[in-house]
């Protein structure tokens, strides 16, 4: 539960500007009042003002472990470029630290005047093939659940589960509902009937597809579409000429954005590339602004008289440059510079495994031929494809000038033989890195060009229990996650730049060819994402939801 001071509870004032009417699709010149924390008034101005006012920008689905940050510290950004709230998913935590690590994110969230809305993990662990170190059941989903401060069920990522009506699956669908809570979805590529009775289920959204065709089967199924555009997947090119078509039904979100590009932007730069491609003003408001609040029935102001006093004031309609974001009808931001107070930190983790050597990382060659996980920039699917192994003193090693490189998975919860394939895509030429950000059960994973920097770079996250790395020529760089594996206890801009030093000396020096290689690592062991993926088990066929040997059995010559 928020708190506000005396002085902010009653302070009175009046704002003027353009008012955006969202509902009504209307723009007119207004003074607006606001007394304890609401709108007591919007009064019609008969001369022109400066500047427009407009409800703040809602994230319909984001994980905020994914910035780093901890919540209040995300909150101090995301006001500045207009954020009011955010749908926030936090099973990356969950995924590490159970419950412990829910109630970490709720009680640093609370501290601040942000509107977060956090979610009930839905899939914890998201799969029963890999280890994870929390586990949530559907007595324990539903206890969440039953909780004022948590607001839905967050994504259903086992589809097959959801198709198959699972007895576990349905109880926590069946919870949501008992609470009077909606249900997120997670179906990548489901289509046509699969699609409806995935959504029959009682699944309201969903936030991954690829292709319009995809997002018009799962509107057609009743669900309502979040156009994603975050560090790694980035599906806004494609999907957003569904706001004209289906203004009501769109919503806006990042799902997964990384410290750098948090602190040049949020939603309000989706909704500047949406309004200069053409696409009409209201609908991308409506998008941005109001749907996520309807849906998710969000404790947020619409900038109406009664409504809280959340909203922005902008320098224009094209640009929407941030000028001033209220909330309660409080001054959070002001020119970019955030008014909000960080709440302290505090710390959580779990992470007990010890160092690697490199002879641990050695493949032996049974065979001649090998699958290869082939990384996609921009997305978070990979494709499944066959080469021929490079093998050198009875070993498979990795092959640069082909950029097939070495891929390992260590267990992070507990001692155990690395997971080790291959993949491409990620055009690396020396060195190596690694992240104990690792998608869902955030083991910790790496890849490179050879065994001693990829053990290098595996130790260095190891021996901070938590982190990036990178290793090269001698030289290894880590950036420290205390909290959890997943979340610095710094600043954004601290964090940011610590960041993209080490994603410049990547690209710089290691050769990566990825636009946001950490991220497009951390979903290479997302086995829920087709095709091809890596758990700390071993190699995962995604499309078929079982494991497969690293060597394609080789056809006798008839």
């Amino acid at each position: 539960m928020r708190t506000s001071s005396n002085i902010e509870r009653f302070m009175e004032f009046k704002v003027r500007g353009n008012l955006v009417d969202v509902h009504q699709g209307e723009i007119f010149a207004a003074e607006v009042s606001v007394a304890d924390g609401r709108i007591t008034a919007i009064d019609q101005l008969d001369h022109a003002v400066e500047n427009y006012l407009l409800p703040g920008f809602v994230d319909s689905h984001i994980h905020v472990e994914s910035s780093m940050l901890l919540p209040g510290q995300f909150a101090r950004v995301a006001v500045t470029h207009g954020t009011v709230a955010t749908v926030s998913d936090p099973h990356e935590i969950a995924n590490v630290c159970g419950i412990e690590g829910i109630e970490l994110m709720l009680r640093n969230a609370a501290q601040s005047k942000f509107k977060f809305c956090f979610g009930a993990p839905a899939c914890v662990p998201a799969t029963p093939f890999e280890t994870a170190g929390g586990r949530l059941d559907a007595d324990a989903v539903a206890k969440l659940l039953a909780d004022d401060r948590i607001g839905y069920l967050s994504e259903m990522m086992d589809f097959p589960g959801v198709l198959n009506r699972s007895t576990e699956v349905m109880k926590k669908i069946a919870a949501a509902a008992h609470n009077g809570k909606p249900v997120d979805g997670h179906a990548p590529g489901l289509r046509g009937d699969e699609a409806a009775a995935y959504f029959a289920a009682g699944i309201t959204t969903d936030h991954e597809c690829f292709t319009r065709e995809e997002a018009e089967d799962k509107l057609a199924a009743g669900c309502k579409i979040a156009i994603r555009e975050g560090s790694a997947a980035r599906n806004f090119d494609a999907l957003h000429s569904l706001i004209d078509d289906y203004p009501d039904a769109c919503m806006l979100c990042s799902d997964d954005k990384h410290p750098d590009e948090f602190l040049e932007g949020h939603i309000n730069r989706l909704v500047v590339r949406a309004v200069a491609n053409g696409l009409d003003r209201m609908n991308v408001l409506r998008v941005a602004c109001v749907n996520p609040v309807e849906h998710y029935h969000l404790d947020v102001g619409l900038l109406r008289v009664g409504d809280q006093a959340d909203f922005i004031v902008t320098e224009d309609l094209t640009e929407f440059h941030i000028l001033k974001t209220y909330l309660d009808g409080v001054l959070v931001a002001d020119q970019g510079k955030s008014l909000l107070a960080v709440p302290p930190a505090e710390t959580v983790n779990n992470f007990t495994a010890t160092p690697i050597q490199p002879s641990q990382l050695q493949v032996a060659a049974s065979g001649t031929t090998i699958r290869v996980m082939q990384a996609i920039g921009g997305q978070l699917f990979t494709n499944q494809i066959q080469r021929p192994c490079r093998v050198q003193d009875g070993n498979v090693v990795a092959d640069v000038a082909r950029d097939i490189l070495k891929i390992v998975v260590v267990n992070r919860y507990k001692d155990a033989s690395p997971a080790v394939a291959f993949a491409s895509g990620f055009g690396l030429k020396s060195g190596a890195f690694a992240s104990s950000v690792a998608h869902d059960s955030h083991n910790i994973v790496a890849i490179g060009t050879n065994d001693e920097d990829l053990s290098a770079a595996i130790n260095a996250v190891i021996n901070e229990q938590g982190g990036l790395s990178i290793s090269a020529d001698g030289q290894t760089d880590v950036l420290p996650l205390p909290v959890a594996g997943l979340m610095s206890t710094d600043s954004c801009e601290s964090v940011g730049k610590a960041y993209s030093k080490m994603d410049q000396r990547l690209k710089t020096e290691l050769g990566s060819s990825l636009r946001a290689p950490y991220m497009t690592l951390s979903f290479m062991a997302l086995l829920v994402i087709p095709s091809l993926k890596l758990s700390d088990k071993g190699l995962f066929d995604s499309d078929k939801f079982e494991f497969v040997p690293l060597f394609v059995e080789e056809k006798p010559a008839k």
